[in-house]
């Protein structure tokens, strides 16, 4: 197994309103099978070990784009979703926050029981990875969210986050079964987090004599170092600011969302009558389902598909997220019986965005982009945890 990644993050506090997490457990649900529909189980497993599409998911569904808060409401929206469709999906989502982490070798057992896998395997690899980032790894982080993501093929990822309260930071590490050689050297896919100078990491190669000294750990002869880790490291900003995206990306998804319609295009025309400031969150929703690793190194833009339930970038534009969520679940379910060219429409969005990087010069007003989704985010049904937006004039007086 490697250990995929890992991602610092502000801690946030408070909760996600109804409203929106029981969006985001629909907008996952769907995301999820449009990726089995097109990619598979692995890809799904593969996706979720990685930080910055992690963290780029969350964007998309409505959460504060770089907080801590992203890693418990996406693992909870998609276990909400998810499970009850687990047979079917053949993904089955264990564990979580506090007590229910600690539920997750009973859950993997269940799971097992009901297809065949190795259980004793599954949970050894649960508590393995939890044991590896809180013990064999001192950087200053307690663990109190576990997640368990599997496969009914044997595939599996792990997404598990710690806090510091010295630094008021919290630090998400992904693991991914792939190629699993060895749970004590190197093993990790990615860490995301700041720099906190020098910690103990026992998982380190240069701590390999440390370890055969120290009472044996275990029998494995570790043979495999991965040469990358993923580290995402979030800003402390709430905001989002242009030196948070890539603007040459962005500008194309505007592009293509206010300046051509649908109708311009042939690949198009089964989106037709859609709105652009919908074509715009697709667009976005598509790159998340179909994109390509290298996408995702600016994870901020993703929240420009339906903003933020703290109003940052802008309001958690409520109808449009609706459309987004009916058109992607017709799609899926035309795809499940054969009927694909929806679902192609949809992958065909991200596409022409893409192409029109080659040539696009971002030259738009970043502030005023925020500017007029704020002012215009009444017309959708804008929301964040603090109201309902309300139109120019309807605001009620404060004297």
């Amino acid at each position: 197994m490697k250990r995929s990644g890992s991602a610092d993050l502000p801690l946030h506090y408070g909760h996600v309103p109804p409203w929106l997490a029981n969006r985001m457990a629909t907008l996952g649900l769907a995301i999820v099978e449009a990726i089995l529909v097109e990619y598979g189980r692995a890809e799904v497993i593969r996706r979720l070990s990685s930080p910055f599409w992690f963290q780029s998911l969350g964007a998309v569904m409505g959460m504060d784009w770089h907080s801590s808060g992203i890693t418990t409401s996406v693992m909870g929206a998609l276990k909400k979703s998810i499970n009850p469709l687990s047979k079917e999906l053949g993904i089955y989502i264990c564990g979580g926050k506090g007590k229910s982490s600690r539920e997750t070798p009973n859950e993997l057992l269940r799971i097992a029981d009901k297809t065949g896998l190795n259980g004793t395997e599954l949970v050894r690899a649960s508590k393995l990875s939890a044991k590896v980032d809180n013990t064999a790894i001192q950087d200053g982080f307690q663990l109190y969210l576990h997640s368990f993501i599997l496969s009914s093929d044997g595939d599996w990822a792990v997404v598990q986050q710690g806090m510091s309260d010295a630094s008021s930071t919290a630090r998400r590490y992904h693991w991914h079964s792939e190629n699993l050689k060895s749970f004590i050297e190197e093993p990790h896919t990615g860490i995301c987090g700041v720099n906190q100078g020098q910690i103990l990491n026992l998982t380190s190669i240069e701590a390999d004599v440390t370890r055969q000294t120290m009472m044996g750990i275990t029998a494995e002869s570790p043979t495999r170092m991965i040469s990358e880790i993923q580290k995402l490291v979030m800003p402390d900003h709430h905001d989002v600011k242009a030196q948070d995206v890539d603007l040459k990306r962005l500008g194309s998804i505007l592009w293509l969302a206010q300046e051509k319609q649908p109708t311009d295009f042939e690949e198009l025309l089964l989106l037709e009558g859609m709105g652009p400031r919908t074509l715009q969150s697709l667009a976005l929703v598509s790159e998340v389902i179909y994109g390509t690793p290298s996408r995702f190194t600016d994870p901020a833009r993703y929240s420009f598909a339906h903003g933020g339930k703290d109003g940052h970038p802008f309001p958690v534009p409520v109808n449009v997220y609706d459309e987004t969520i009916s058109v992607l679940q017709k799609a899926v379910e035309k795809a499940k019986i054969g009927e694909s060219e929806r679902q192609q429409a949809i992958k065909s969005l991200h596409q022409i965005a893409r192409n029109a990087e080659r040539n696009f010069m971002p030259n738009m007003n970043f502030e005023k982009v925020i500017e007029k989704e704020r002012a215009e985010s009444w017309k959708h049904g804008g929301r964040t945890i603090f109201g309902k937006e309300k139109p120019p004039g309807d605001q009620l007086s404060l004297f």
